[in-house]
Formats: structure tokens, sequence, C-alpha cells
């Protein structure tokens, strides 16, 4: 159910809270959530995520995007909250797909290559095509 990033982060589509069981097995510490409430009629809601997450002994952090795009506040959360847990991290919202390009754009924004950031997505079929040009410009600038 969930696509392997790095050995340190996995993203997923909306995940049931039975699926905290599987993210313990393979040593997630952090949950982070970055579907918006109430974005569809059947998604699991944040709190009973955040409940089974907790329960299980994993972090949980909510980071909702909407489709609009990416706050720079959002990508600092991100990062912070990447560098805040010891082990692996398992992001998720509809598709996974904006919590790979919003990890994509901390990593980049902390100075990875963007070739190897796009590698690792695209390893776990993910594509950050869109938001390639951002992920270069962020990466320049943390290298100066």
């Amino acid at each position: 159910m969930f696509a392997r990033i790095t050995d340190a982060m996995y993203a997923s589509p909306q995940i049931p809270t039975s699926a905290i069981a599987e993210a313990k097995a393979l040593g997630v510490t952090m949950i982070i959530n970055n579907r918006p409430e109430g974005e569809s009629d059947d998604q699991t809601p944040g709190s009973a995520i955040e409940a089974a997450a907790q329960a299980a002994g994993i972090a949980y952090r909510a980071i909702p995007v909407s489709h609009g795009g990416f706050s720079e506040a959002q990508v600092d959360a991100m990062s912070e909250a990447l560098a805040a847990t010891p082990g692996p991290v398992l992001a998720y919202c509809r598709s996974g797909t904006r919590s790979t390009l919003l990890w994509s754009l901390a990593r980049a924004k902390a100075g990875e290559d963007p070739g190897v950031i796009a590698a690792q997505a695209a390893a776990a079929g993910y594509d950050i095509t869109p938001i390639r040009q951002i992920v270069d410009i962020l990466t320049a600038s943390a290298r100066g």
C-alpha cells in the first residue's frame, strides 16, 4: 500500500486506521496527513488516523495541502516534520502525489540534488515534473 521513496520516506493514498499496524511494522515513527479534512465523503477523518497513530506510539502531524498548490509555510512545516522524527515517515493524501511533491520541495529547500529527488520520486511511481522548476530554484537557493 505504501510507496517507498527513500529508506526514510513513504507516500500513500488515503490510509484507513487499519494501515497503522503496517506502518508500525515498517518502523514508521511519524504519519503526516497532507489531505484537507472533508475533501471527500469517503476519507477517514484525520482525527481517527491521529488517535490510531498515537495509540501505536507513532507521531502525527497534519499539513493539509489543497489542489491549489503549495505555500512556503507548508514546505517549512514538512521540513520541520521530517527533521523532527528519528525514523521513517509516512505521508498520505488522496493519491500520494501531493505528499510526494511536498516532500520533494522540502528536500530541495534543504539543498538536495533535484535529479536525485526526481529519480527517487519516479522510482516510487510519482512524477515531480509539475514542480521541477521550483525544486531546481529551491535547491539553487539552498546551495547559495
